[in-house]
C-alpha cells in the first residue's frame, strides 16, 4: 500500500513519479549522517508504532544526508526499489522531507498503534521541494481560553505535519494572564482566573457563570519550546502591552491608572491600560527579561494593538510621563513606550515583534510587523523598511465563520471559506508593481525592479491566527483550523500559480490523514448537529462593513509618511 507521489499537502515544487517503489519492513535500516540524529530519532518514533518498522541503524534502506548545495529548508527525496535517499540543505530540510515521506504512506501509518501488517510500499519517484516563505506561522491565543500543555504539543505536531515553522503564542490579554513571572505571584493567583466567560458575541451579553483559567510554569514553557524545536518550529511569545493588560492590572492595580477590579469576563477591548510610570516600565522590562530567559528566538512579541489612550488623559502618572518626555499628547505615549521596550530588548540581543498599530508614530528600527488590518498596513510597513508577517483578518483569521450555514458554531467575522483561505497571498496586492512603477517614473527602471524585489522580500511570510474567544477546547480549535489550515500551509509553502481545483482533488485523501491523526476537522459537507453552539450566538459581518471598519481603523496610519 502506498500513495501517489503528487498527493501531498502542501504541494511540492517538483514531483516526478516513476515505476515501482520501496518496501518498508521491520528489517529496513536507517542510515543518518552526523548531525541528523534528532531527525532520525523522531522518524523512528513516528513511523515505528503504526508500521512495526522501527528502522534500526545501518547502511541502506532509508538514507538521510545534509547537502549544503541545497537551500536551508530545501530537500530532495529520491525513491526506487533499492531504497530511499533524502537530502536536505540542513536538518530542517531533511525534517520536511520526512514529513513528505509520511504522506507517501497510507493514512493508517499516522496512527499511534499498529492496525495492519502492511506491506508498506513507498512509491518510486523524485521530489524536489523548498518553501516559498521563511515565516509560515500559526498564532494561538491561550489567553481567552487556556489550552493545557498536552493540547499545545498536539497542535505543534499538526502544524509541523503541514511544514509550518512558527508558533506565535499569545500568552496574555484582558481575559487572562498565562505565564508565571518570578516575583509577581498575583499574576497567576489572580490574573490567570476569571469568574465567568462570555458565551458568543458580546452584544448578546450571555455568560456561563463558570470560573475559567490556567497558566504555564517556566518548565511548561521550556517544554513547549523544546518540543517545537525538535520539530523545527520557533515559538514566538507575546505579552500584549501597554493595552490588553486588564488581567495584570487586576493583579497589581498600581500598574494602572486608578482603576481596580477583576479580570475581564467579556470580550472586546478593555479601557484599562498601563500607566507607563516608573513601576509599570520596570514591570514590563522584568516580564520581557523573563521571556528572553524562556524563549531563545530573536523575536519577542509585545503586542501593541488596540490600546485606547482615554485613561492617559486624566492619569497623573501618564501626564507626568508626557511632560517629562516632551510628548505632544497621550496619543504619542504608546510609540514612546514601544521604543523603550525595543531598546531594552536590543540590550538582550532581541527584536520587537508587534501588531501593525505600532507603526503609528514610527515603529522602532528592526521591528517586525504583524500586519492584521488588511494589506494597507503591510505595504506601509514594507515601504518604511520593516519586515512584515502578513496576517490580514479577512484572509487568515480562523475564528471567522466558514459558511453561512446556521449550524456553524458562533459565526463571527466575515465569511472565510476554504477557497478564500487558499486565495491568500502574503505579498500585499500591487506592492511590487506599485514600487516598480514609482521608481520607473524616476527613469530608473532596472533599479526599480530591484527595489520592488527587495520590498517584496521584506514580507517574511504569512500567519494564520487562532483567536479563541469562541474556541473553548482543543476540539473546537480543530474544527475552526482544519482543513483551512491545510489550505493556508500551501499558500506559504508552495510556489505561486496554485490551483484550488487541484488542491480540492488532493484534499479527500488528506482528510483521511487527519482522521488518522485524530483531528476534529470541519467536514466538507458542513457542520454536524453537534458542532453548533445555540448557547453561544455569533455576529456575522459583511465584507462591506468590515472593509469600512478597516479604512477607519487605519486612516491615521495612511496619513503618516512611510
Amino acid at each position: 500500500m502506498s500513495e501517489p507521489l503528487p498527493n501531498i499537502i502542501p504541494r511540492p515544487a517538483l514531483a516526478e513519479p516513476a515505476e515501482g517503489g520501496f518496501r518498508l519492513d521491520a528489517a529496513t535500516p536507517l542510515d543518518a549522517a552526523p548531525g541528523l540524529t534528532e531527525v532520525a530519532a523522531w522518524l523512528r518514533g513516528t513511523l515505528g508504532p503504526a508500521t512495526g518498522c522501527h528502522l534500526p541503524a545501518g547502511p541502506g534502506g532509508i538514507r538521510l544526508q545534509v547537502d549544503e548545495t541545497l537551500a536551508t529548508e530545501e530537500y530532495e527525496l529520491v525513491i526506487d526499489d533499492t531504497g530511499i535517499d533524502l537530502r536536505g540543505g540542513s536538518d530542517s530540510g531533511v525534517f520536511y522531507g520526512t514529513q513528505t515521506l509520511r504522506q507517501l504512506l497510507p493514512p493508517a501509518t499516522l496512527r499511534r498503534a499498529r492496525l495492519s501488517d502492511g506491506p508498506w510500499t513507498v512509491p518510486a519517484g523524485r521530489i524536489r521541494d523548498a518553501p516559498r516563505f521563511g515565516w509560515r506561522g500559526v498564532m494561538l491565543d491561550v489567553a481567552r481560553h487556556f489550552m493545557p500543555v498536552a493540547d499545545v504539543l498536539r497542535l505543534i505536531d499538526l502544524i509541523a505535519f503541514h511544514k509550518l515553522n512558527v508558533l506565535h503564542l499569545h500568552l496574555t490579554d484582558d481575559q487572562g494572564w498565562r505565564l508565571d513571572v518570578p516575583g509577581r505571584p498575583r499574576l497567576t493567583s489572580v490574573g490567570a482566573w476569571r469568574s465567568s466567560t462570555m458565551l458568543g458575541s458580546r452584544q448578546h451579553e450571555r455568560y456561563d457563570d463558570r470560573p475559567h483559567g490556567g497558566f504555564y510554569s517556566g518548565d511548561d514553557l521550556r517544554e513547549i519550546v523544546a518540543y517545537a524545536a525538535e520539530r523545527h518550529i520557533t515559538v514566538v511569545p507575546e505579552v500584549d502591552m501597554p493595552g490588553h493588560m486588564q488581567a495584570a492590572i487586576a493583579a497589581y492595580p498600581e500598574l494602572g491608572n486608578g482603576w481596580s477590579g477583576p479580570v475581564r469576563t467579556s470580550w472586546g477591548i478593555s479601557p484599562h491600560v498601563l500607566n507607563l510610570g516608573p513601576e509599570a516600565l520596570d514591570f514590563c522590562r522584568a516580564v520581557l527579561d523573563h521571556l528572553c530567559d524562556l524563549f531563545p528566538g530573536e523575536l519577542i512579541g509585545i503586542g501593541g494593538d488596540e490600546c485606547p489612550a482615554d485613561e492617559w488623559r486624566d492619569s497623573p502618572a501618564a501626564l507626568a510621563r508626557i511632560q517629562a518626555e516632551g510628548l505632544a499628547g497621550p496619543e504619542r505615549l504608546q510609540s514612546w513606550f514601544t521604543a523603550r521596550m525595543a531598546e531594552h530588548l536590543a540590550r538582550r540581543g532581541r527584536r520587537v515583534f508587534g501588531w501593525d498599530e505600532i507603526l503609528a508614530g514610527g515603529a522602532p528600527a528592526g521591528a517586525v510587523i504583524a500586519a492584521w488590518r488588511g494589506p494597507g498596513p503591510a505595504a506601509h510597513a514594507v515601504r518604511a523598511g520593516h519586515s512584515v508577517v502578513s496576517c490580514p483578518d479577512m484572509s487568515v483569521y480562523l475564528d471567522y465563520r466558514q459558511s453561512d450555514d446556521p449550524g456553524e458554531p458562533t459565526p463571527v467575522g466575515t465569511l472565510l471559506t476554504l477557497a478564500d483561505i487558499y486565495a491568500f497571498d502574503p505579498v500585499p496586492p500591487g506592492l511590487t508593481e506599485a514600487e516598480a512603477e514609482a521608481e520607473a517614473e524616476a527613469e530608473a527602471e532596472a533599479e526599480a525592479e530591484a527595489e520592488a524585489e527587495a520590498a517584496a522580500g521584506l514580507v517574511l511570510g504569512g500567519q494564520a491566527n487562532l483567536w479563541t474567544e469562541h474556541m473553548e477546547s482543543a476540539r473546537r480549535v480543530d474544527y475552526q483550523a482544519f482543513p483551512r489550515l491545510c489550505a493556508f500551509a500551501e499558500t506559504v509553502w508552495s510556489p505561486p500559480g496554485r490551483d484550488f481545483t487541484d488542491f480540492s482533488a488532493r484534499l479527500p485523501l488528506h482528510l483521511e490523514r487527519l482522521d488518522a491523526l485524530g483531528v476534529n476537522y470541519r467536514p466538507e459537507t458542513g457542520p454536524r448537529p453537534w458542532d453548533s453552539r445555540p448557547d453561544a450566538p455569533g455576529n456575522p459581518r459583511t465584507l462591506k462593513d468590515r472593509l469600512s471598519e478597516l479604512r477607519e481603523m487605519t486612516a491615521d496610519l495612511e496619513r503618516e509618511p512611510a
